[in-house]
């Protein structure tokens, strides 16, 4: 069992699970997951990109970590622990990506909910199927699907526990691209760094702004905006950006995260 934090020279840090011989989640693995977050955060990326290796992405949770709870204090507190890992990495200030080639269950699909944008292979199958051991699930995918999808797909996804595919995903705006099976990795990572290459902060910024719509609509939005975009104000990247716009015409400039 390993996550592995690997660093591309362009400033991208690619996050990489491996649990054979399906990557189910267990305790192990959230805590080689916090460590190699912990890596990140001490030296913060351009983006992040989450991936999987195996056959799969994941085959879902082992299920006798569950079981092995005697009392339901114990069980929330599973639970609470389990949710510590997309809360995490939706709290993170740069751009997040998650890179799913395969079928994806379960609380590796709430974590790619938590992430920025979801990037699939054409042949990649998603589903929450905790209803196949009487559970809804713990890990923020619900309430983070409903906020792509809306509410009623939510209950459509937790409700059935069906598997769906890529195509689907995208256009219920679940899923934000799907690539080809041929060249996946070749084509997630050029998209991610498109983005990468970007003002690193001003993402940030607009994601501290939609954080606001998500918890109190557009008037908190609204109360927020102006705050969070004049502290971009001493960024490297907005001086340099304006100066470069005025000087040789839009598209010119170059980022740098700062």
């Amino acid at each position: 069992m390993s996550v592995t934090v690997e660093r591309t020279p362009d400033g991208i840090a690619v996050l990489t699970f491996s649990a054979p011989p399906v990557n189910l989640y267990s305790e192990e693995m959230h805590a080689d997951f916090d460590r190699a977050l912990d890596e990140i955060d001490a030296d913060p990326p351009r983006a992040l990109l989450i991936r999987a290796e195996g056959r799969v992405v994941s085959g879902g949770v082992d299920v006798s970590q569950f079981h092995a709870q005697k009392t339901r204090a114990d069980t929330k507190i599973l639970y609470d622990r389990m949710l510590e890992l997309p809360s995490r990495i939706d709290a993170l200030a740069f751009p997040t990506f998650f890179a799913a080639h395969a079928l994806t269950l379960t609380w590796a699909f709430e974590i790619a909910v938590a992430c920025d944008i979801i990037l699939a292979s054409e042949k990649a199958k998603f589903g929450l199927v905790e209803r196949v051991i009487g559970l809804t699930p713990t890990m923020g995918g619900t309430q983070r699907l409903a906020a792509r999808a809306g509410v009623g797909r939510a209950k459509e996804l937790v409700f059935t526990g069906d598997l769906y595919d890529a195509a689907t995903l995208e256009r219920w705006n679940v899923v934000n691209r799907v690539f080809p099976v041929e060249g996946f990795d070749d084509a997630v990572l050029a998209f991610v760094q498109q983005i990468a290459a970007g003002p690193t902060k001003a993402f940030g910024a607009a994601k501290d702004i939609l954080r606001d719509f998500e918890s109190g609509g557009v008037p908190a939005a609204v109360a927020h905006t102006t705050a969070i975009a004049s502290a971009l104000f001493d960024t490297e990247d907005l001086q340099g950006g304006m100066e470069s716009f005025l000087e040789a015409g839009p598209g010119k400039a170059t980022f740098h995260g700062r």
